[in-house]
């Protein structure tokens, strides 16, 4: 008969009791985090402002017209000498402005040039011994960055927000038509009156220009990037315009057969219809015609309007460049030279 054996537990080791895990160190994260936020804020605050917009207008009732406040957004001075930079939709149309400081400090301020098709304007008071703010580098920035929004939202001055940098390289439309590439998206909450205020990194410098949101959602937010502000802005500071060159074509986007791609072994499957020639213009000049198609510029391929629109830079001007061009059954190379727009 087989006899059950039973394991006692009184002779096993007892083990020793389990260590304590320290606590995570969430409060010295979020002091970090604090940290960041508050030295941001309060480096960049100081040369951040609030622009109220004033037009002519007859109102109801009234036989004369009067100046009205028409708006109001933010912008930030770049230099000590009064010099701002904001939205070209904030200060458009305006007859008269009015700059508010940190301090509480009012002055006029007047137009020094604006670039609908970047939606970015500079502005000026005639004043100087200000504290301006320090324009970073935004193509050093990185998806998932902490950027941190300062302006007057609704009018409530010097209102700090914080995010991320959700995405990069987006494209907007203006409202000029132009695409604006090289946006930032960002979740830090943006309102009406941010626009034209500064985004700013953990370092305290302005990174982009808070122009647009989504109104039908939540956290989509976008800044211009300020290497785009910083060219914008050094040309309307030059020349009271943003130069930029065309060549006098009206355009349709279109698709090209697949046949003609492969025949002609076109790196793109797109290209620009010319609709319209300007009489006297530099396409017709160069010789081209209704119904050809433009698939390249200098090089580069042309797939739509917002290509060549972003190909046609002040450099351009009158600069013989070279268009590849489908004309029926055959590839032309022609040489064209832009000239000056006038109508940015």
């Amino acid at each position: 008969m087989s006899t059950a054996r039973f394991l006692s537990t009184e002779n096993l080791p007892v083990p020793s009791p389990a260590r304590e895990l320290a606590p995570y160190d969430n409060e010295g994260l979020l002091d970090a985090y604090s940290s960041a936020v508050i030295y941001a804020s309060e480096k960049v605050s100081p040369s951040v402002v609030n622009i109220d917009v004033f037009q002519k207008g007859r109102r109801w009732r009234e036989a004369e017209t009067s100046l009205h406040r028409a708006g109001s957004g933010s912008g930030f001075l770049f230099t000590p000498d009064g010099f701002i930079l904001t939205n070209s939709h904030v200060v458009h149309g305006a007859q008269e402005m009015e700059v508010t400081f940190l301090d509480g400090q009012s002055l006029k301020g007047r137009l020094i040039g604006e670039d609908p098709d970047s939606d970015l304007a500079v502005i000026r008071v005639d004043a100087s011994g200000f504290k301006s703010a320090d324009l970073g580098v935004s193509q050093k920035l990185r998806v998932g960055q902490l950027v941190v929004a300062i302006g007057s939202p609704l009018g409530f001055q010097t209102t700090v927000t914080a995010g991320v940098v959700s995405a990069l390289g987006r494209s907007l439309r203006s409202q000029s038509g132009r695409l604006i590439d090289n946006i930032i998206q960002t979740d830090a909450a943006l309102n009406p009156g941010n626009s034209g205020g500064p985004l700013v990194n953990s370092r305290g410098e302005v990174v982009g220009v808070n122009t647009a949101t989504i109104m039908s959602a939540q956290g989509l937010c976008f800044a211009i990037a300020v290497d785009t502000a910083k060219r914008v802005a050094m040309q309307i500071m030059k020349y009271g315009r943003v130069r930029r060159s065309f060549i006098g074509i009206g355009g349709q986007n279109i698709d090209i057969p697949r046949n003609i791609v492969r025949y002609f072994e076109l790196p793109v499957e797109k290209g620009v219809l010319i609709v319209a020639i300007e009489d006297g213009g530099p396409a017709q000049k160069a010789g081209l015609k209704e119904g050809d198609v433009i698939v390249g510029f200098e090089g580069q391929p042309v797939e739509g309007m917002d290509d060549l629109h972003r190909l046609l830079t002040d450099e351009k001007v009158g600069a013989e460049s070279g268009l590849s061009v489908i004309r029926k059954s055959e590839k032309l190379a022609v040489r064209v030279t832009p000239k000056e727009s006038r109508t940015s």
